[in-house]
């Protein structure tokens, strides 16, 4: 099984811990964003400002992770804490949701859904809500 991890660049370290976790149950195909790494230990490049927009159109971010989520069985969305935001879920988190929703691929959010201006819409797409328990995920 093929499972596509998808958050804000803030929860690199967040995303690595839960790829480490998820082979540790025997999922040995965890994609996370490009870069991921280098967030992590914050290299000064790969600050989180290299989200620009200029950044995703010269690297076609969104479209190559389309491809992954195209490819996948399962997108889990890394959703924690973030600007005051309980279980934050941001632009791009939303649109690859969205993404895995239209592909009909099974669809995780960590934990739920936040109280936000397109609340509804997360709520639309129907996903499988883990409240932190990765064994959840088949």
């Amino acid at each position: 099984m093929k499972i596509v991890i998808c958050g804000s660049m803030k929860f690199s370290e967040e995303m690595l811990d839960l790829k480490l976790k998820l082979n540790s149950l025997g999922f040995n195909q965890v994609v996370v964003p490009r870069n991921t790494e280098k967030y992590a230990i914050k290299e000064k490049q790969f600050e989180v400002s290299s989200e620009s927009v200029k950044n995703k159109i010269d690297h076609d971010l969104i479209r190559e992770y389309y491809q992954e989520i195209n490819s996948a069985d399962a997108v889990l969305i890394a959703n924690y804490d973030k600007n005051g935001v309980k279980n934050y879920v941001g632009g791009n988190s939303f649109l690859e949701a969205a993404f895995a929703h239209v592909l009909n691929k099974r669809l995780y959010f960590l934990n739920d859904i936040p109280e936000m201006s397109y609340s509804d819409e997360m709520k639309a797409l129907q996903p499988i809500i883990l409240n932190g328990d990765l064994n959840q995920i088949k």
